[in-house]
């Protein structure tokens, strides 16, 4: 497991992204505008079966683009309002 220390000495471990809930996804784009990485794209969701009925076929959400220049830093997850974020330790 990776771990590091704060400035102020604290030890810290980081979690990294593993998954977004693209069906929680408002497409707030406030995990994008704070991710330092190129992480996070913005898509065009992907329609199960069960949004047939759904009249809104071109909403846009977010999806991991780059998932392996994930930081651990846990900014996207702090500011989503819908909590779609899943993380795990390295």
């Amino acid at each position: 497991m990776i771990t590091g220390l704060t400035k102020g000495g604290t030890e810290w471990t980081p979690e990294f992204v593993t998954d977004l809930d693209q069906a929680k996804c408002i497409g707030c784009g406030r995990c994008y505008k704070v991710c330092p990485r190129d992480v996070l794209d913005l898509v065009e969701r992907e329609l199960d079966d069960d949004d047939e009925d759904n009249d809104d076929d071109n909403m846009m959400v977010m999806a991991l683009a780059n998932a392996a220049d994930c930081i651990g830093c846990g900014a996207c997850g702090r500011v989503c309002p819908k909590g779609c974020y899943t993380y795990a330790a390295a």
